[in-house]
């Protein structure tokens, strides 16, 4: 049923929320969508509709629609909606209502325009959570691949940056002409960052995104997608990465420099891209001579981020966690770097600013050690935003603590 709304055509889309087993009606739910984008949303579907589709198993009418097999939806038109429909429909939301895992969903879809005869198609796919209510003016169903970009009023280059390292690498190089978001709030834990409206949009009018890939934030990589203007920063030759996919690079300044060229060559901005490789040429010779003559060589983190770093200096990582900083330690590895930790007499477990030092704090009291924070640089914490901290002067603190910990003279 279509109608206005805040002056804008919307169409209603209901939604019969099925139990997985029985396919019986639980509850019906209603809301306003904004029509332009679920009329693009039905083009596509007639584009895409496969007469060897999906099996007409669970296929039943919806209040008055009946199922049409002409036109069942095959597979790459569920992984369509997937891509560019569910970042929308995710998790968290004041405005979404969460299911129970298993629920099925059948979304039966009135047009109200001849758009598509009868206007009815039923999308039979398992959904973790569902609904949104899209403000119709303002939000577009697209990201990379289900839209198009454009350049603000501002005339600047707009740039996507998965978080920190890479938000601030564009920024030096691209400088005024550039106008860069970085997705991760200061303050927050990249890994596990949602996908939101505003990043879907952001995704929508981006001429450039830089993500580091390999599934160090997952949800923003599914929400991206790809394409010529989404950039995977972990595929950039010579990194060397380490078999046990450690994202980890941009502490070491060397291979944190093929990452800067990288974008360097994607802004087309190689001049400002060699004055930031100079620095971090210049910052690499301050880590050799201040980590040359140490009276140790093991560095106690909490979290494992630090192997570049240590390969790169003969220093020898002992990690309480793994790779996630969210991670908790099985007793057994806790125990295990309990005993490392005094057999090699390090004087210090280290932990991060924008995770729990809880573990630390518990390896430390166990053997009598101090903590101190080695920070793995994901993001700013607020304060030191408003420090005017950066990547540099955060990789310098970390140099002295390491000298400290380390007994370097």
């Amino acid at each position: 049923m279509g109608g206005r709304l805040a002056g804008e055509p919307f169409v209603q889309v209901a939604i019969e929320l099925d139990d997985a087993m029985t396919f019986g009606a639980d509850e019906m739910m209603v809301v306003a969508v904004a029509a332009e984008p679920v009329a693009g949303l039905a083009r596509m579907m007639v584009e895409l509709v496969d007469d060897a589709a999906f099996a007409e198993r669970g296929e039943r009418s919806v209040h008055g629609c009946k199922p049409d097999p002409a036109v069942a939806l095959p597979k790459r038109l569920v992984d369509f909606l997937r891509r560019c429909v569910l970042p929308l429909l995710g998790e968290g939301g004041e405005h979404r209502q969460a299911l129970a895992r298993g629920a099925e969903a059948l979304l039966c879809q009135k047009l109200g325009w001849a758009l598509v005869h009868h206007a009815c198609r039923i999308v039979h796919m398992r959904l973790r959570t569902i609904l949104i209510m899209v403000a119709a003016a303002s939000v577009a169903l697209a990201v990379s691949g289900c839209g198009s970009s454009s350049n603000g009023s501002s005339g600047k280059e707009r740039v996507v940056a998965a978080f920190y390292p890479i938000a601030f690498a564009a920024e030096q190089i691209g400088g005024s002409r550039v106008e860069v978001r970085n997705l991760t709030p200061a303050g927050a834990e990249p890994h596990d960052l949602e996908v939101t409206p505003s990043n879907l949009e952001a995704f929508r009018s981006a001429d450039l995104v830089l993500l580091l890939g390999h599934g160090f934030q997952p949800q923003i990589e599914r929400a991206a997608g790809s394409g010529e203007r989404v950039v995977l920063l972990l595929d950039t030759p010579g990194l060397n990465r380490f078999a046990n996919n450690d994202p980890h690079v941009w502490l070491d300044p060397l291979r944190y420099a093929l990452i800067v060229r990288r974008i360097g060559n994607a802004l087309h901005a190689s001049e400002a891209a060699a004055r930031l490789l100079a620095r971090l040429q210049a910052l690499d010779r301050e880590y050799r001579r201040g980590l040359a003559h140490c009276a140790r060589h093991e560095i106690v983190t909490s979290h494992e981020a630090f192997a570049y770093l240590g390969q790169r200096y003969g220093l020898r990582q002992i990690a309480v966690e793994g790779l996630s900083p969210e991670a908790e330690p099985t007793p057994q590895k806790l125990a295990s770097a309990i005993a490392l930790v005094r057999k090699t007499h390090a004087t210090t477990v280290f932990f991060e600013t924008l995770v729990s030092p809880r573990i630390a704090e518990t390896v430390a009291r166990d053997t009598g050690r101090k903590t101190a924070v080695l920070d793995p640089i994901e993001g700013l914490t607020p304060a030191a935003q408003d420090r005017g901290e950066d990547y540099f002067s955060v990789m310098r603190s970390n140099l002295a603590a390491l000298r400290q910990a380390l007994g370097c003279r």
